[in-house]
């Protein structure tokens, strides 16, 4: 009798922009470190119209997870509006991180 090992994770690449008071509320940071609790690859950064984009890569389950917690995102935040959008996978990222305002 053989057993063959589980399926593997499913994967996304999910590109994140959330809007409201989430600038200079420690957004960025605080992202960033729930991504890589989560074991996700990506950036985050302000964005000079007041938002903020990130792109969450890994599997589905976490991506999910941190759409979910940018609907909520650090204490002193107030979230209006989250849009998510599926987006291709980069290869080349490797770990999360803040990149400058765009």
């Amino acid at each position: 009798m053989s057993t063959q090992p589980p399926p593997a994770p499913a994967r996304e690449t999910r590109r994140l922009r959330v809007y409201g008071v989430v600038q200079g509320v420690g957004f960025r940071w605080s992202l960033c470190a729930e991504a890589q609790a989560l074991g996700l690859v990506g950036w985050v950064r302000n964005r000079r119209d007041g938002s903020v984009e990130a792109l969450a890569q890994g599997e589905a389950a976490a991506v999910a997870a941190l759409v979910a917690w940018a609907h909520r995102g650090p204490p002193a935040a107030r979230v209006s509006a989250v849009e998510t959008e599926a987006t291709a996978a980069d290869p080349a990222l490797t770990d999360f991180v803040q990149l400058p305002t765009a």
